[in-house]
């Protein structure tokens, strides 16, 4: 009688031991994912807008500014430029040298160096809050928008960021400044310090070893976007030589 009950058991265990070898099978044959390609795509996006205007390339979590347009066509005239003399616009001009390209912070103008150290300094914090004496206010505020904004500054920046403590957007600020920068314009009333190098760069004339400075700003898909562009579009830092902040934008 004994006999029995063990001879049931052995069939339960053998009928569920095939019952689950499909399930493993089927488990094993499944594509692995990166641990960064399951959390992209876990990411609710930043901003939602109709496909035809969306030009914000896929996985990008911060968003320009303001939608980034394209080069006019042949025949077609050319935007108008801002009122800063396209201070803020891509600096790029096939036709004159490739300008010099400068890590050594020590040989920035004093006030210069100081204001570059005080927004890292406030990056590396963590607290959006720390930039807030250094935008400014009024007639000499820092730019930070192409377009007029609404509402606090340190408001809108947290809005760009892609968590709700801005420090996304502090560590873009953080790593642009911490790339090699030029110097426009020197002498002239619009003299200025511009980080990074690649805002007043041709893409095309990056060598491998700029090309892997740039990847730690932007994505391979940014870059491609930008060529078809015609320029560095994201995130840049001015700074004039008395140490104004002037504009922290993206966007053309």
């Amino acid at each position: 009688m004994s006999g029995e009950p063990r001879g049931l058991v052995l069939c339960i265990w053998f009928a569920a031991c095939c019952a689950a070898i499909p399930l493993v099978v089927c488990l094993a044959s499944s594509p692995a994912y990166a641990l960064s390609e399951i959390k992209r795509e876990e990411l609710p996006p930043t901003v939602t807008q109709p496909a035809d205007d969306d030009m914000s390339p896929p996985g990008s979590t911060v968003p320009m500014p303001n939608p980034v347009g394209q080069p006019a066509a042949p025949g077609e005239s050319e935007p108008d430029s801002p009122a800063d003399g396209g201070v803020t616009r891509p600096r790029v001009d096939p036709d004159t040298p490739l300008p010099e390209v400068v890590y050594d912070l020590g040989k920035l103008p004093e006030p210069v160096r100081r204001m570059h150290d005080l927004i890292v300094e406030a990056c590396k914090g963590g607290d959006i809050e720390k930039l807030r004496p250094l935008i400014g206010t009024g007639g000499s505020m820092t730019q930070i928008s192409l377009t007029d904004i609404d509402g606090d500054v340190i408001a809108f920046l947290k809005g760009l960021s892609g968590d709700p403590d801005g420090q996304e957007i502090l560590a873009i600020l953080e790593e642009v400044l911490n790339a090699g920068y030029v110097h426009l314009d020197a002498g002239k009333p619009e003299e200025l310090y511009v980080w990074p190098y690649f805002f007043a760069m041709p893409l095309d004339k990056l060598d491998a070893k700029q090309r892997v400075e740039l990847f730690k700003i932007v994505t391979a898909g940014d870059f491609d976007d930008m060529k078809q562009f015609g320029a560095y579009i994201f995130y840049r830092v001015g700074i004039t030589p008395t140490g104004q902040w002037t504009f922290f934008v993206a966007g053309d």
